[in-house]
């Protein structure tokens, strides 16, 4: 939700306790943030420097993990989701 100063996440998917840098970088790992274009909104929220850090740490585990859900073409995903989504993990890791 965004009241036009601070975003608020509600995700009942995985409901349960999480801390925020997680959650941002789920969020921000999400294929949803770049499959018609990239949306990086990680910088968006106002993070520690040991959030920010756990962040990108999140963000590596995610982005594996959308690397395996994507790892077989499906028609509702537009061309070459899964080899952006390769390079993307790639890109994340740092390789």
């Amino acid at each position: 939700m965004w009241d036009g100063t601070r975003v608020r996440i509600v995700d009942f998917e995985d409901s349960g306790r999480s801390d925020v840098a997680f959650e941002v970088a789920e969020l921000a790992e999400h294929v949803s943030m770049w499959v018609d274009g990239e949306v990086e909104i990680a910088h968006r929220f106002e993070l520690s420097p040991q959030e920010e850090r756990r962040t990108r740490e999140c963000r590596k585990v995610h982005a594996l993990v959308w690397f395996f859900l994507l790892s077989h073409e499906h028609p509702r995903n537009p061309p070459g989701t899964f080899q952006r989504q390769v390079e993307r993990v790639l890109a994340t890791l740092g390789a």
